[in-house]
C-alpha cells in the first residue's frame, strides 16, 4: 500500500526560514545566501520522509511566503505596479506579500484571507484586465529537478486552477469561465513540460471543490479537467482535495479519468456515503486522507483501520493510497523535542514527524491483514490505541449546567448604552485608538528569557515592565490618541498568555506553527476542564490606568478565538469547551470593570476562522454556540462599562449580521489592507454596532502617510454615519519596529484631527 503525503511544513523545526527570509529583508544575508539554505531546508525535509517511508513525496510545497502568492507568479498574475518598481523577481515577490516602501516607490501590500478553516494567511492575488497569464516562473520544475538531483523521486503539488481562481481578487470585467479559458493554456504547458521530463504523477490541489459550487461552477470545473486529462504525454494527474467532502462534484469527478483522487476521510463528512453511494472508479488510485492534517492527537489505528478494511471491501481491486488528509503544514514539526511535558501527557500527540510514522503504520497493519489468508490479521502489541482520561471539573460543568437564557443578554439594549457612554466617557467624533499591543522589542525579549532562565526574578521583570508601561503611556500622551491601551508587554502571544493561566491548558516549548510569512505561533493544547485561577490582566491594566486620564482598554481575548487558536480536545463538544472559555474570561471582565476599567476589548480575530465551508452547517454547527458564548463574556456588565471586539483577515460580509448580535458596543476590523472592501456592506447591512474599519496595514513595514490616512476616512465617510466611527490601525502593533509605529500613529492623529472639523 503506497503513502503519500499532501504537503510538509516548510518553517523548519527550529523556524529557520523565518529567520533567513527576516534576515536577508534586513539586509543581512544576500540572496545567494538564502537560496542555498532554503536548499538545504527542502532537502532535509525530503530526506526525512523519505525514512520514514512515505512513496509521494511533494516538491513545490515548499514557499518563501505563501504558495498562492507563488502560483500567481508561475502563471504571471503580478499587478503592474509591482514589475514597475523595478526590482529583482525575488524582491518584487515580497513588495506583493510585505509592501514596499524604499528608493524605488511606494506600493502596499497584497489582502490577505485565512485559507479554508485554518489559522494560516494567504496572500490573495490580484487579476486585472491587464493580466496575461503565461508560464512566467520556474520555481516548480527547479524544485523537482533539485530533488532529483539529491536523489529523490517527488511529486510536484500546484495550486488547481478552479481553486486559484476561485481564491483571487477579479478586478478585471472577464467573467470566472473566461479567466479559466486565459489560464487553462498554462497549466497545459505545465503538463506538457513535466510530460517531457518524465514526471511519475504531479498534484493539483483544489480545496474549493469542498465548498458550496454553483451548477455553473460545476460545468466549469468539469470542462477544466476534460482538457488537461486529455492531454497526451502528460504525468499522472492526482486530483487532490481537503478539507471537507465533495458532495457538489463526487458523481461527476469519478466519471473523469483521473489517474488518482484525493479524498479527505477525516473532516469529509460524506466521504464514504458518496462511495457507498456512486461506487469508484476501478482504474483510479484512491488517496485516502485518513491521518488527521490539522490537528495533534495521535491517531486511533483500530478506527482508522476499521474505516480502511471498509473501504477494501467496497472498492475490491482499487489501489488505495494512504495519506494525510491535508498539509502538514497546520501542525508542528515533532514532539520528541519536548521536555517539559510528561510522557503520559506528550503520548496522546502526534506532530509531523510522528504522523509520517502512523501513515507507515497504517500501511504496514494494512498489508499484514491483506496477507492474513484467513482475511482477519491481529495488530501489533505497539498498535496505537486511544486511551485519553482528561481532568473535568465539577463546579465548572455545573456552571454550565446552570446557565439560563438571561445569562447571554446585555441590558440596556445597545441604544441606550451609547447614549450612557457617550456621557459617561466624553470622547470627540472619530476617537483614535489602537487595536492592544506595541512593539516587542529585543529589549521586551530578553526581559522574557532572562525571567525564564532565573537571570530576572519576578518582582524585577514587574518592574521593567511597569517602566515600560509608564513609557507608552507617556507617548501616547504626545501622540495625543484618545483611548489608550497598555501595551501588551508582558504577553508573548495573545492565546498562549491567558491559555498559561488557565486551569485546563498545555504548552509546547517548540510547537511553531506557520501563521503567515515568517510570523509563526505556539499554540497551545486544550487538554481537560478549563478554569481561571486567578486575576491575569487586572494590576497591570489598573497600573496603566492610574498613569493617565484617558481611558485605557482593558485588553482580553474572547472565547471563540481561544479555541480556534488552540489545538482543542476532541472528546467532548467544542460548544462545551467554548463556554468553559467564556467563564473564564467573563470573571476576568468583571474584575477588570470593578478596577475600574470603564473600556474593555474582548478580541474575537478567529471568529470566522472556523465557520464550515458549507453554508448549510453556519448555524447548527458553530454559530449557534460562537456567538453566545462571546455575549456570555459581557452581558452581565454595567451599561456605563463600553465592550469593544476586534477581526481581522477574514471574509467577514458571509455572517455580518451574526458580528452584528455579538451586541459589542464597538468593533474594529481589519480594512485597509482589503482596500475597505467591508465598508459598503456594513452599509448595506445597516451595521448598527459602531466601527473602527483599520485605517492603515500594520503587516508591512511602510508607513503611511497622512494625506493617505485622510483618503481612507473620506472613504469611511461616504459610506458610514461618522459619529459611529473609530479612527485606528488594522491590527495590534506587536510585529512593527518602534520608530515606524509611532510615525505612522502620528499621521493617523494628524489625520484625523485635520478632518474632524469636516464631520462635525
Amino acid at each position: 500500500m503506497l503513502i503519500s503525503v499532501i504537503g510538509f511544513p516548510r518553517i523548519g523545526a527550529n523556524r529557520e526560514l523565518k529567520r533567513l527570509v527576516e534576515n536577508y529583508l534586513k539586509g543581512s544575508i544576500t540572496q545567494d545566501d538564502l537560496l542555498q539554505r532554503a536548499r538545504d531546508l527542502r532537502k532535509t525535509h525530503w530526506r526525512w520522509q523519505k525514512e520514514k517511508g512515505i512513496d509521494w513525496i511533494p516538491s513545490n510545497d515548499f514557499s518563501f511566503y505563501d504558495t498562492m502568492l507563488d502560483t500567481a507568479c508561475l502563471v504571471n498574475a503580478i499587478p503592474l505596479r509591482y514589475t514597475q518598481l523595478g526590482l529583482c523577481p525575488l524582491d518584487t515577490y515580497f513588495a506583493m506579500a510585505k509592501g514596499y516602501q524604499g528608493e524605488n516607490g511606494d506600493q502596499k501590500a497584497l489582502p490577505m484571507k485565512k485559507w479554508f478553516t485554518t489559522n494560516y494567511h494567504y496572500i490573495v492575488p490580484e487579476i486585472t484586465d491587464e493580466t496575461t497569464f503565461r508560464l512566467a516562473d520556474t520555481k516548480l520544475f527547479d524544485e523537482y529537478k533539485e530533488a532529483q538531483e539529491a536523489g529523490f523521486t517527488t511529486k510536484p503539488v500546484l495550486i488547481g486552477p478552479f481553486t486559484f481562481l476561485k481564491l483571487s481578487d477579479n478586478k478585471s470585467a472577464k467573467s470566472l469561465r473566461e479567466l479559466a479559458n486565459e489560464l487553462m493554456p498554462v497549466y497545459q504547458e505545465i503538463l506538457v513540460k513535466l510530460g517531457t521530463w518524465q514526471v511519475d504523477i504531479i498534484a493539483f490541489d483544489e480545496p474549493s471543490f469542498v465548498t458550496d459550487i454553483t451548477p455553473e461552477e460545476k460545468r466549469l470545473i468539469i470542462e477544466i479537467y476534460e482538457h488537461l486529462l486529455a492531454m497526451p504525454n502528460r504525468p499522472r494527474l492526482l486530483l487532490q482535495t481537503y478539507f471537507g467532502d465533495v458532495r457538489d462534484l463526487y458523481d461527476q469527478l469519478i466519471r473523469l479519468p483521473f489517474d488518482a483522487l484525493g479524498l479527505d476521510f477525516v473532516e469529509g463528512e460524506q466521504t464514504m456515503a458518496l462511495i457507498l453511494q456512486y461506487g469508484f472508479p476501478q482504474q483510479t488510485h484512491l488517496v485516502a486522507g485518513m491521518i488527521h492534517g490539522k490537528n495533534i492527537w495521535a491517531d486511533d489505528h483500530q478506527v482508522t483501520r476499521q474505516t480502511l478494511q471498509s473501504l477494501q471491501a467496497q472498492l475490491g481491486d482499487v489501489t488505495m493510497v494512504i495519506s494525510t488528509s491535508c498539509s502538514l503544514l497546520h501542525v508542528p514539526y515533532t514532539k520528541q523535542v519536548e521536555t517539559t511535558l510528561p510522557e503520559s501527557v506528550l503520548s496522546h500527540f502526534s506532530f509531523a514527524m510522528e504522523k509520517l510514522v502512523e501513515l507507515k503504520e497504517l500501511a504496514n497493519s494494512m498489508e499484514v491483514m491483506h496477507d492474513d489468508r484467513k482475511g482477519i490479521a491481529s495488530l501489533p502489541s505497539n498498535f496505537p490505541k486511544s486511551e485519553r482520561s482528561q481532568q473535568q471539573l465539577p463546579d465548572v460543568r455545573a456552571k454550565i449546567a446552570a446557565l439560563t437564557e438571561r445569562d447571554f443578554i446585555r441590558l440596556p439594549t445597545r441604544s441606550k448604552r451609547r447614549e450612557i457612554q457617550k456621557t459617561t466617557l466624553g470622547l470627540p467624533l472619530l476617537p483614535t485608538t489602537t487595536i492592544g499591543s506595541f512593539p516587542q522589542t529585543a529589549e521586551i525579549k530578553k526581559w522574557r528569557k532572562d525571567l525564564r532562565d532565573g537571570k530576572l526574578d519576578e518582582a524585577q521583570y514587574n518592574e521593567a515592565i511597569r517602566t515600560k508601561i509608564k513609557s507608552v503611556i507617556a507617548k501616547q500622551e504626545e501622540l495625543g490618541l484618545d483611548v489608550f491601551v497598555h501595551g501588551e508587554y508582558e504577553r508573548n502571544d495573545m492565546v498562549e498568555f491567558f491559555g498559561e493561566q488557565l486551569e485546563g491548558f498545555l504548552f509546547t516549548q517548540k510547537g511553531w506553527v506557520q501563521s503567515y510569512g515568517t510570523r509563526c505561533v505556539k499554540p497551545p493544547i486544550i487538554f481537560s476542564d478549563v478554569k481561571r485561577r486567578k486575576a491575569m490582566t487586572v494590576a497591570l491594566t489598573a497600573f496603566a490606568n492610574q498613569l493617565t486620564d484617558h481611558p485605557v482598554k482593558g485588553m482580553l481575548t474572547g472565547p471563540i478565538t481561544m479555541l480556534n487558536w488552540s489545538f482543542h480536545r476532541v472528546d467532548i463538544p467544542k460548544s462545551e469547551i467554548a463556554m468553559q472559555i467564556a467563564l473564564a474570561i467573563k470573571e476576568e471582565v468583571h474584575d477588570l470593570e470593578k478596577a475600574g476599567i470603564t473600556i474593555i476589548q474582548i478580541d474575537e480575530a478567529a471568529l470566522r476562522e472556523k465557520l464550515p465551508l458549507r453554508m448549510g452547517d453556519w448555524d447548527a454547527k458553530y454559530l449557534s454556540f460562537a456567538i453566545p458564548a462571546f455575549r456570555l463574556v459581557h452581558a452581565s456588565v454595567q451599561p456605563q462599562t463600553q465592550i469593544h471586539t476586534h477581526m481581522c483577515y477574514s471574509e467577514f460580509q458571509d455572517i455580518i449580521e451574526e458580528i452584528d448580535q455579538m451586541d459589542a458596543d464597538v468593533i474594529t476590523f481589519e480594512a485597509a489592507r482589503s482596500d475597505l472592501a467591508l465598508l459598503q456592506v456594513l452599509q448595506d447591512r445597516h451595521f448598527q454596532t459602531q466601527v473602527g474599519p483599520g485605517v492603515y496595514d500594520i503587516h508591512s513595514p511602510r508607513i503611511p502617510q497622512v494625506d493617505e490616512i485622510k483618503e481612507v476616512i473620506t472613504q469611511i465617510s461616504s459610506h458610514l454615519t461618522m459619529d459611529s466611527v473609530w479612527i485606528n490601525p488594522d491590527c495590534g502593533l506587536k510585529t512593527r519596529g518602534e520608530k515606524e509605529t509611532w510615525e505612522s500613529l502620528q499621521h493617523m492623529v494628524q489625520a484625523t484631527i485635520a478632518l474632524r472639523e469636516a464631520f462635525e
